[in-house]
């Protein structure tokens, strides 16, 4: 190269995060998110892979619990990286290379899911270590940008090191779990403690610190994406039940039609019911609502997960490899199905109907004939019908909620401006 040669440019210099403007035009995720997202889809699959199998072996405490913890580490974790994002991206080569250290430790969570199940099963003490280890390596970098962009942005200040004191605290005390290794009579406490801790983060630093400049559209764009992702598994959980039926003795049969009917009817049901509610356009009017929207997401995103899985145990049990009966297989989908149903409600109508009295919160005709669907389900699964018949029944409960939240269309349109077409 010439000495009068200009020195080469990075595409990708490193920048000041000084906070994106939280009315920008046509804010979209990121290649970058993008990717991020694609560890997710291990994370979930393992997630759902061990609560299939344990319920499928009748051993639903083990498979119920581990789901649980599986899916609160994975899910928080997702959220704290597309919330920074949401206010300080600015796609640099040290937030890229941030994300990709947050990437890994996706995987390591992934790898140490089983052990965590296999733990429970066992009535050993809990295998959290590789857990802990890739939660760790997933919240330092958060940590740092968090630190980074505060040293960048001094009106929030304050703001950004409560969000960073209290990733870095809670990350000391998970290591020194695995460092010391105490036991469970201290560490399930200790471990509570600081989950606790964790989920406090947000609230104070929003609430009582000043907040974030987050976009309503990003963020509501950001969640559809991972609900999306979350949904990929009762697709999986489809294609298995169709492949033990159609691989089968019997080939296409009946039974096979009605699966791949109910399994992918309910997948689309379970879209739908999401997407009704336009979060992003309601939360651009009202951003002080985006916390208990934001909170429900990780029981939302576990309960549709845990659809998948069900779907997953309707496959183990045509192929004749569960312990339990056709009322138990019906119920793995049919109440995380209505726990959907439920937590999306609450969130309608605190989200675009605030002013309506807590004691409407529940519609009594969308909980009451959803409810009254699902039992018939498992009724009908007690009284012997075939699996595939009770699925299609279970699929139809979403279609109550459909309805009911279509006919607020109107009013969101007139209240809240938002246009369908």
């Amino acid at each position: 190269m010439s000495a009068l040669s200009p020195a080469p440019v990075l595409n990708h210099p490193r920048r000041r995060l000084v906070g994106r403007d939280p009315s920008e035009a046509h804010r979209a995720a990121t290649p970058l998110e993008l990717l991020f997202d694609l560890v997710f889809v291990v994370a979930f699959g393992e997630a759902a892979d061990g609560l299939a199998h344990h319920l499928a072996e009748g051993h639903v405490r083990v498979g119920v619990l581990g789901f649980g913890i599986a899916m609160l580490a994975v899910s928080w974790a997702w959220g704290s990286y597309s919330w920074f994002s949401s206010a300080y991206d600015e796609d640099d080569w040290l937030s890229r290379i941030a994300t990709a250290v947050q990437m890994l430790g996706v995987a390591i969570v992934a790898l140490g899911l089983p052990d965590v199940f296999a733990s429970l099963d066992h009535h050993e003490p809990l295998a959290y270590q590789l857990l802990v280890v890739g939660y760790v390596v997933m919240r330092v970098p958060m940590a740092l940008q968090w630190l980074r962009a505060s040293q960048h942005d001094p009106g929030r200040r304050t703001t950004l090191r409560s969000y960073a004191a209290t990733i870095a605290v809670a990350q000391a005390g998970w290591t020194a779990l695995v460092v010391f290794a105490p036991p469970g009579r201290v560490a399930v406490p200790v471990a509570v403690l600081l989950a606790g801790l964790e989920v406090s983060g947000p609230l104070v630093a929003e609430r009582r610190k000043g907040g974030t400049p987050w976009h309503a559209g990003h963020i509501a764009e950001r969640y559809g994406l991972l609900t999306i992702i979350s949904l990929g598994e009762g697709v999986f959980g489809t294609v298995a039940a169709l492949s033990a039926l159609v691989h089968g003795p019997s080939g296409w049969t009946v039974d096979a039609a009605l699966v791949g009917v109910a399994g992918l009817g309910l997948t689309f049901a379970v879209w739908w019911m999401y997407f009704t509610v336009p979060s992003g356009s309601v939360l651009e009017r009202h951003r002080a609502r985006v916390l208990h929207w934001s909170y429900g997401h990780h029981l939302l995103l576990a309960s549709i997960v845990a659809i998948g899985a069900g779907l997953h145990v309707a496959a183990l049990a045509l192929e004749g490899h569960t312990r339990l009966g056709a009322t138990g297989v019906v119920l793995t989908v049919a109440v995380p199905l209505g726990v959907v149903m439920v937590v999306l409600h609450v969130q309608w109508t605190a989200l675009a109907r605030p002013g309506h009295a807590l004691g409407r919160t529940f519609d009594v005709g969308l909980t009451c004939g959803g409810a009254l669907v699902l039992a018939a389900a498992v009724g009908l699964a007690a009284l012997g019908a075939p699996i595939a018949v009770c699925l299609v029944v279970v699929a139809v409960a979403p279609a109550v909620a459909i309805a009911r939240s279509e006919e607020h269309t109107s009013e969101l349109q007139s209240r809240f401006g938002i246009s369908y077409a």
